[in-house]
């Protein structure tokens, strides 16, 4: 099996998953963005790098709540 039949298998499974964490991504870099462009204009370069940064926890800690609901609601 070529690398090509691997990565589009893979991409077959976890199309639906795939799309949420790109969803994610691009909501969580646009409000940092508008964030650092019109409410902390001032604020030096680091923080904004640290805000990108903590949209790693923010992707875990939303997804694992999000889970946590699910399993609430079946019971």
């Amino acid at each position: 099996m070529s690398i090509v039949d691997r990565l589009r298998e893979h991409v077959e499974e976890n199309q639906l998953g795939m799309l949420y964490d790109l969803l994610f991504a691009l909501v969580w870099v646009a409000l940092v963005d508008a964030l650092f462009r019109f409410v902390f204009t001032t604020a030096p370069q680091w923080a904004y790098y640290l805000f990108l940064v903590a949209g790693i926890p923010a992707y875990f800690g939303f997804f694992w709540s999000l889970e946590l609901a699910k399993a609430q609601q079946q019971d």
